[in-house]
């Protein structure tokens, strides 16, 4: 199996994206993994708060084929502690699943048209992040699963 995961817009912090570099690259000793950034909507200020996610999630529904498991980060989904999320994702890979894609919205979450195409929803936290700390905060989560699921040292009980 293969993990993506696919963001609206850049990491502009440059400490952010040194370790998301990091965890991507650990992650690369467990499975496949990649990330996939869509540009930020140009002209966004010009257009409503609708009409952003409905642009955005056209960009987004590009990215998946139709055999790829979608799950939405968004703060309305179940939430998993993170033994419960490597269960997860033990139940994905055993499932023969060729690829799960993770997908962190824009500013204002997702348009319908990606929420009708998604398989499922997790929610990190009930708190609110910016969306270049939830890229940070997944793939070490990520990581984490897979340190998990090989019984590694990396996580305390």
């Amino acid at each position: 199996m293969k993990i993506k995961l696919v963001a609206i817009g850049k990491t502009d912090a440059n400490s952010l994206q040194l370790l998301i570099d990091e965890y991507c690259k650990r992650l690369g000793f467990y499975i496949s993994f990649s990330i996939d950034i869509i540009p930020d909507i140009k002209n966004s200020k010009n257009l409503s708060e609708v009409q952003q996610k409905i642009a955005e999630g056209k960009e987004l529904l590009k990215k998946f084929e139709k055999s790829d498991a979608v799950v939405l980060l968004d703060e309305h989904g179940t939430l998993y502690n993170s033994i419960k999320f490597s269960a997860f994702l033990q139940k994905k890979m055993n499932s023969g699943l060729k690829q799960l894609i993770f997908v962190i919205g824009g500013p204002y979450g997702f348009s319908e048209e990606v929420y009708k195409r998604s398989n499922g929803k997790i929610s990190l936290s009930p708190m609110t992040f910016s969306h270049q700390m939830v890229r940070l905060f997944f793939t070490e989560q990520l990581y984490r699963g897979f340190t998990i699921l090989r019984n590694e040292p990396y996580h305390h009980q």
